[in-house]
């Protein structure tokens, strides 16, 4: 595999996890508007590449919809502690 090729493989591991983010801090940002929808997206594709991450290497491959549920949990887990340290 040459570097292009590998580069856009990382890519696309990655890249359902960062469209989910971004998705789902555009839909909190029209709910709260305490948390900028930047931040709420960094912090959900950081936790969501952590999810498939950890998926990878608890199942060994990717595409399995316990990593998808992971990534999922990771998205959502950091955007609900940002609204929850706003809200105090």
């Amino acid at each position: 595999m040459n570097p292009l090729d590998a580069f856009w493989h990382i890519a696309n591991f990655f890249a359902p996890a960062w469209f989910v983010a971004a998705l789902l801090a555009l839909f909190c940002r029209l709910l709260w508007r305490q948390v900028s929808w930047q931040k709420l997206a960094l912090w959900g594709g950081i936790g969501g590449s952590f999810g498939l991450l950890i998926a990878m290497v608890l199942l060994s491959r990717d595409g399995k919809m316990l990593g998808y549920g992971l990534m999922l949990v990771g998205v959502a887990l950091p955007q609900w502690g940002l609204q929850l340290k706003r809200s105090k």
